[in-house]
């Protein structure tokens, strides 16, 4: 029994390990990807806007619980050609973009710059 324990102890060592490692080396590459990307300005019009909100419950030694969340702000522009992209952007960003916005849209792979109507 202390044996088959051990082995499931190891074996999700070495998965969340490796998920680990994984998700370290996918952004590297994003971020790698981006800065040899060009910078680009086009005309671009805002067609939707959404939000991501992670919750996360932590626990303490007195028996509370307590919860932090982490939100994502995303915007989907498209271009003059028809193609859609959605970028992330900061909140400060999202709250002065409307859908429908018109302008002049700034990025870097897949990083958003700035936007100018």
């Amino acid at each position: 029994m202390f044996g088959l324990l051990q082995l499931i102890f190891v074996v999700m060592f070495c998965i969340a390990s490796g998920i680990i490692i994984f998700t370290v080396i996918h952004g590297i590459s994003t971020w790698n990807k981006n800065n040899h990307s060009p910078r680009l300005t086009v005309p671009a019009k805002v067609v939707a806007k959404r939000m991501e909100v992670d919750s996360h419950y932590h626990g303490n030694s007195g028996g509370m619980t307590g919860m932090s969340t982490d939100t994502t702000y995303y915007v989907t522009f498209q271009v003059e050609s028809g193609d859609r992209m959605e970028l992330s952007v900061d909140d400060s960003e999202y709250g002065m973009l409307v859908e429908g916005d018109e302008g002049k849209l700034t990025f870097q792979g897949s990083r958003y710059l700035g936007f100018e109507q």
